[in-house]
Formats: C-alpha cells, structure tokens, sequence
C-alpha cells in the first residue's frame, strides 16, 4: 500500500514541478500592458483561469493528500523489528570488592627532628 502511494507521489511531484516551469510569470504580460494591444490593465485582472493554473490546483492538491498520506502510513507502521529475537542483556550488580582498594592508614603529624648541637627545649 505505502509503496503504490509513495510512486503516486513522484509522479505528482514531477507534474507539479513541470507545471509550475510551463506558466508564465506575471511580468511576462508587462510589455504589452504599455502599448502591445492588449486587453489587460498593468496590475488588473488577470482574465479567466487557464488550463495550466487549474492543473497547478489539481496537483497541489493531490500532493498535499499523498504527502498526509504517506505521513499517516509511516507513524502507523507495524513492521517486524530484527532486534525482537535478541533479549536484552542483564545487568549484573556493581558491588564495592575492599581486597581491590588500598587501605587507608591515618596520616601522622612528622616528629621533630633534633640534631647533636642544639638544646633541647
């Protein structure tokens, strides 16, 4: 089903873009707004909807449902998984081993050195 959606979708999307490519831009018509003969204003009405606009809409439309389409089919997908035969691995217990650790001894204040000739005090 997404697969029969998803070559819909290329295929508007190539239409699409075609049709976009094929029309003419509004300033295409602007030389013949100042003398040409023609019918139309400078910024007035564009006169009835040619055939290449009504696509455009057509296309546009059916893009934007196969592109809903293929969003609801991708957070709905039920696909096997090749990690549902692997479990999980078990964690083993961190435990503290004291034979691993050096022992602490207290530090002891260094006893005063005395040497031959002085006195005692």
């Amino acid at each position: 089903m997404s697969i029969l959606v998803v070559v819909i979708h290329v295929i508007v999307c190539v239409a699409l873009i075609m049709i976009v490519l094929l029309q003419t831009g509004k300033g295409a018509d602007m030389g013949a707004a100042f003398g040409g003969g023609s019918g139309q204003t400078l910024f007035g009405s564009t006169g009835a909807s040619t055939f290449l606009s009504k696509a455009t809409t057509v296309v546009a439309i059916m893009f934007m449902v196969t592109s809903l389409g293929l969003a609801y089919l991708s957070s709905h997908r039920t696909g096997n998984s090749i990690m549902t035969d692997i479990k999980a691995p078990i964690e083993q217990p961190v435990t503290s081993d004291k034979s691993d650790q050096p022992e602490a001894t207290p530090s002891q204040p260094a006893e005063p050195v005395q040497t031959e000739g002085e006195p005692q005090g």
